[in-house]
């Protein structure tokens, strides 16, 4: 079974057409409702969807397992946008002072314990960039389909 498309392998292509993607919605975050709204895509919607299955129909996948893959990282990347999108925190260049007055100080650390901590000791922490989860999550889709793929390939 190949799992590399003509011209690269089938996660780095899948990689940086979601990565172009996500970079477009988060330029328009407006334009998720829309694009989902619309019961005849633009061209522009039809050439990203006929991109992203040629390059899973390369991978010689199993339909149901391509059909999986797509919808699975179609959502993930929407799904993704959209909580970037509402952020209380945006890109935090500034003081994390500032941040940590507006995100931590409304919480009740005795009603949410788990929230407070998370948000102190991870979020607010120097470097923490929310964008650095769309690449281990679609990672884990990724790998995810792989190894479906295979079990699909090999039943035990």
């Amino acid at each position: 079974m190949p799992i590399q498309g003509p011209t690269r392998p089938w996660k780095d292509a899948i990689r940086g057409r979601t990565q172009s993607l996500r970079a477009a919605l988060k330029r328009h975050p407006w334009a998720i409702p829309i694009m989902e709204s619309r019961r005849t895509p633009v061209a522009d919607i039809l050439d990203h969807h006929e991109a992203m299955l040629t390059t899973w129909l390369g991978t010689g996948f199993p339909l149901a397992i391509v059909a999986h893959g797509v919808a699975s990282v179609d959502a993930f990347v929407h799904g993704f946008a959209l909580q970037e999108a509402a952020l209380p925190f945006g890109d935090r260049d500034g003081d994390l002072t500032e941040v940590s007055e507006q995100i931590i100080a409304p919480l009740s650390p005795e009603k949410y314990p788990s929230l407070v901590r998370f948000t102190a000791e991870h979020v607010m922490q120097p470097g923490y960039d929310f964008g650095d989860s769309f690449e281990a999550g679609l990672d884990y889709i990724l790998d995810g389909v792989e190894r479906a793929a295979r079990r699909s390939a090999n039943p035990a």
